[in-house]
């Protein structure tokens, strides 16, 4: 794996954590009357990143904005709010899982294919 390609990953967790992160706070605050659920956008600015090198990636932050009011009643929507951390929990799994895979990769480089 590639310096450019562990920042990505890197980055892309800490997205999905502020993600994970906002998505437990609105699903706390889904009952709450005028409750504007939070949102937090990093990919497009990560991809963008990603093109430019490393120094770029490193410099992603993860952007949260309140959403617009709901234009169904006053709450956020619960059913959205599980489908969000359901994925968040998805994505962030699956680069676990590829640093683990590298991880392996390299123990068996190092230990000379033993």
């Amino acid at each position: 794996m590639d310096a450019l390609t562990s920042v990505v990953i890197a980055k892309a967790l800490d997205g999905l954590t502020a993600r994970a992160e906002a998505t437990a706070a609105n699903i706390a605050n889904a009952n709450s009357p005028g409750y504007r659920p939070m949102r937090v956008d990093f990919e497009e600015a990560l991809r963008s990143a990603a093109a430019r090198g490393t120094d770029a990636v490193v410099a992603v932050r993860p952007e949260t904005s309140w959403s617009a009011t709901p234009a169904f009643g006053t709450e956020a929507r619960l059913d959205l709010e599980l489908a969000t951390a359901s994925e968040t929990s998805l994505r962030f799994a699956a680069l676990i899982d590829v640093l683990g895979r590298e991880m392996g990769l390299m123990r068996v480089a190092i230990a000379g294919g033993r």
